[in-house]
């Protein structure tokens, strides 16, 4: 007998924005999970989806499921699951492999390094999300999570960010001689975080995790509630009404790593102008298409080559970046417990998702909860 479940979806065709109802998804190989979500992150590509700047419904539907940062319980599994069980927390991989043979890295298990710019993404881009009761998906693509972390689980993809970003970091450094041999309080090297949302602020612990010097560049004032929430884990907090990007080398002494966080290019690229030698700036952001914007192209060049400087830009992850993730918030909590549960504001039903997607709500990271 067939059940129907809730769930929050656009339909771009009509440009709207819904809760509409769906039948619920069954088991329908050996190695499926039927697994009851709890809570889903509503993160800013959920809004510029509800914008309709992007996001595509799966071939033959008119509607996509948005969601992409999960958790959810194991409910059900298929006779040839063997790495769940009813009961298990579990978090959901989002991008999938494209089709096509020649793709190295999706033949490779590497979709989140895509050739061909042909992968799926569940909530986002051909494959329904996680904003409903239900979802049904293969173990390949689940990351187990301890019952420790329940409070806090919902934040693993959002860290994956950072993570995938500091796994490709340590691949790139290991190209010169850049280890500490000689640390003072306990750090080696400084990073900048632009941006104190919630990719920035997870960035930013998981940078102190991994020894950093860490600074928080962003708008609010100093000596505020963001720059105590910064120093109750250990990085320092700077204001951009205080310090401009060309005084920001001063301050930190040195920038080794700059990790953006803001999607500001203007703020990005004044401050990469202020790096260290040997040094590397990762981009997470998505720029608005604001237009051209004046540009020290110049310098810019210059220190690249000259200075032996790298940039890259990173987006969704692996999976060993959602098992790092997993790890780093287990770090968290037992060194942070306060500030990392400090980074999810609030949680609402499924019935407040136009306040949460169409609204400004405040605070750093809210979450739908679909379920105790």
């Amino acid at each position: 007998m067939s059940t129907s479940m809730r769930a929050i979806a656009v339909l771009p065709g009509r440009r709207e924005v819904t809760l509409l109802t769906e039948p619920e998804p069954r088991i329908g190989s050996p190695t499926d999970v039927r697994i009851r979500v709890l809570e889903v992150g509503v993160c800013g590509t959920d809004k510029e989806i509800c914008a309709f700047e992007y996001g595509i419904p799966p071939k033959g539907s008119e509607h996509l499921v948005i969601g992409h940062e999960s958790l959810g319980e194991v409910v059900e599994v298929g006779g040839g699951v063997t790495k769940v069980k009813p009961g298990d927390l579990v978090v959901v991989m989002v991008r999938r492999p494209c089709d096509r043979e020649e793709c190295v890295p999706c033949r490779a298990g590497r979709p989140d390094f895509c050739a061909t710019g042909e992968h799926v993404e569940r909530g986002i881009n051909g494959i329904h999300g996680f904003m409903t009761e239900y979802v049904v998906d293969d173990e390949k693509w689940l990351i187990p999570v301890p019952k420790a972390l329940r409070d806090v689980a919902v934040l693993v993809e959002p860290l994956t960010i950072a993570e995938k970003a500091l796994i490709q970091v340590h691949e790139i450094q290991a190209r010169l001689p850049w280890s500490c041999p000689t640390r003072t309080k306990g750090w080696c090297h400084s990073a900048v975080v632009l941006g104190a949302g919630p990719v920035g602020l997870l960035g930013a612990m998981a940078l102190v995790r991994d020894g950093f010097r860490t600074f928080v560049y962003s708008r609010e004032a100093e000596g505020g509630a963001k720059d105590a929430l910064m120093r109750s884990f250990g990085a320092n907090y700077i204001s951009t009404e205080a310090t401009p990007p060309s005084k920001l080398a001063e301050r930190v002494g040195g920038i080794d790593l700059v990790y953006e966080a803001v999607g500001l290019s203007r703020l990005a690229f004044d401050v990469m102008a202020q790096m260290d030698r040997n040094g590397i700036f990762v981009f997470t952001g998505v720029a608005a298409l604001r237009g051209p914007q004046p540009l020290d192209t110049d310098t810019l060049m210059r220190n690249l080559v000259l200075k032996n400087q790298v940039a890259l830009g990173t987006v969704n992850a692996g999976r060993d970046a959602f098992e790092a993730a997993v790890s780093d918030l287990s770090v968290f909590l037992e060194r942070w417990p306060q500030a990392i549960r400090r980074v999810i504001t609030g949680r609402f039903p499924l019935e407040d998702y136009r306040d949460l997607l169409l609204g400004r709500p405040g605070g750093i990271k809210n979450l739908i909860a679909l379920a105790s």
